[in-house]
């Protein structure tokens, strides 16, 4: 079974056990349902039930049930909240992926020199492809038609066609 991120518990929010919530999903008020049951990584924290969830300043916030403090709710931060991949409906629009979908494949340019592979999709603002490269440091790729002109899921590759100094 293939886990997928949904969102990363942050810092505990006031007193009564709410958290902060890195959202990393395109359909929180699904994923983050009050009464949803959500798996966790590590799993021994988890799963955790949705007992309250609202929005504030741009940030996702939610309680889980049984979390009724800071201190136990800051012993849940950095804990990924995962769904089964199976749980996901495909997209009907071609240009739209799954972080898991792109981690993995291949990436090379356009005149098919190796560049390395996706390791991570980062949403922030705009979607970022972060590329392990071998003996260079990581290259973040912004995810945009222009620069990646080609995904080739069945082939396991992704082609990108970057500007000068990118990489």
């Amino acid at each position: 079974m293939l886990q997928l991120v949904v969102g990363r518990i942050g810092r505990p929010h006031g007193v009564r056990g709410e958290v902060t919530v890195e959202v990393r999903t395109d359909d929180p008020e699904l994923r983050f349902a009050v009464g949803t049951s959500i798996a966790t990584d590590p799993a021994g924290r988890g799963p955790l039930v949705v007992a309250g969830r609202r929005w504030h300043k741009g940030f996702l916030l939610l309680t889980f049930e049984g979390i009724t403090d800071r201190d136990v709710a800051d012993e849940l931060r950095g804990t990924m909240l995962v769904i089964d991949s199976a749980e996901v409906a495909p997209s009907d629009d071609p240009d739209e992926f799954h972080d898991s979908q792109l981690i993995g494949l291949t990436v090379e340019t356009a005149a098919g020199e190796p560049v390395g592979e996706i390791t991570d999709v980062l949403h922030h603002g705009q979607d970022l492809l972060v590329v392990r490269r071998a003996g260079a440091d990581e290259a973040l790729i912004p995810f945009v038609k222009a620069l990646v002109p080609e995904i080739d899921l069945e082939g396991g590759r992704l082609v990108v066609d970057p500007p000068e100094g990118l990489l």
